[in-house]
């Protein structure tokens, strides 16, 4: 049984939320009005999971997280609006622990519901699995340490082969996160084009390649229509749609399409994958398979090691879900399996090689 805790200021969508999850067998539900009755609710109902919305009396979703992760962390999914606005409140959580987020589309409430159901069960099942990064963990005081270094140190000489080679990042449940931790490990003379198909809504992916591209050394760009590969460039893909990498003039060049029928994630890491084997050589590929749930890009990313490319599956031991990394280790996909703080290095060493 999941002990599941509801906390929205709302009381239709407290109930909305509540009926959907009883009608479910394996939910116990409780609900919290405000941030300070779900931090109290947090010590005494002792949730396996919590659904969190963002805006809320007395005290806040973002500030009650907060206080819920440094006296007792527990998976949470954020409930955020399709707005920057609430882009930005839901990458501020996922920084402070979140495990993921809903996004709660516009119209009465009922009709969101029925819009968000199945995806919302899904994901709060699965945050109720996840593994929870600890703030005070070794890890996350290397990736901290890792993080600062880099801003301070001049640029390291590094003598990059000559030739154009790609990396492609396929990752879902836990990517911000974890993107935030990989990518400002990239030196700015890092010498290939980063595709990156993260899970996630439209109105998210722009704000999230901002608040990328403040971190990193490398540029760091939304694909949101045709743009040619550039070198040295981090390219996400708009959310809601799938990006592919195809030829134009002569010229590689990323486009986005409207959402595929035949994947069931978006942008698909899979749909992504194949297209880089239809126009790039796969021996001069590393492709990157990250935290999440499902199986999107198993295929692709295993054909690419087939043929001659180099494949990295994040490790158990740091991986919010496993679902991803662990399918495409299953299938034979993977060149190495690396625990989140050593995959930049991997990168940088192959790229340098």
């Amino acid at each position: 049984m999941i002990r599941l805790l509801i906390v929205d200021d709302s009381a239709l969508m407290r109930r909305q939320l509540t009926t959907l999850f009883q009608g479910e067998s394996d939910f116990e539900v409780r609900q919290a009005r405000n941030g300070a009755e779900a931090v109290e609710m947090n010590r005494t109902f002792l949730p396996d999971v919590i659904t969190l919305d963002v805006n809320m009396p007395e005290m806040d979703g973002i500030t009650a997280l907060s206080l819920m992760m440094a006296e007792r962390p527990v998976p949470v999914v954020m409930v955020s609006s399709l707005t920057e606005k609430g882009a930005l409140a839901t990458f501020e959580a996922l920084n402070l622990g979140a495990v993921d987020y809903i996004a709660k589309p516009g119209g009465t409430i009922s009709l969101t519901i029925g819009e968000i159901c199945n995806e919302l069960l899904g994901k709060v099942r699965t945050a109720a699995r996840a593994r929870l990064r600890d703030k005070s963990s070794g890890l996350a005081q290397r990736l901290r340490t890792e993080r600062e270094q880099a801003k301070s140190r001049p640029p390291p000489v590094r003598h990059y082969p000559g030739g154009e080679g790609l990396v492609v990042i396929g990752v879902s449940t836990g990517g911000p996160r974890t993107l935030e931790d990989i990518l400002p490990l990239l030196p700015a003379e890092f010498p290939w084009p980063v595709l990156v198909a993260q899970h996630m809504p439209a109105a998210f992916t722009r704000s999230f390649a901002e608040r990328l591209d403040g971190v990193c050394p490398l540029h760091v760009c939304e694909v949101a229509g045709p743009m040619p590969l550039q070198a040295g460039t981090i390219h996400i893909s708009r959310g809601g749609a799938d990006m592919l990498l195809t030829e134009r003039a002569g010229k590689k060049t990323l486009i986005i399409k409207p959402e595929s029928g035949e994947f069931l994630w978006h942008p698909s890491v899979e749909l992504l994958g194949r297209s880089v084997l239809a126009h790039f050589d796969p021996a001069r590929v590393i492709a990157v398979m990250l935290t999440g749930m499902g199986y999107d890009g198993a295929e692709a990313f295993t054909e690419i090691k087939k043929r001659g490319g180099r494949t990295i599956a994040e490790s158990e031991e740091t991986a919010v879900v496993f679902g991803m990394p662990a399918e495409l280790i299953e299938r034979g996909g993977a060149s190495l399996v690396l625990p989140q703080n050593r995959i930049a290095a991997q990168l940088n060493l192959w790229a340098g090689r």
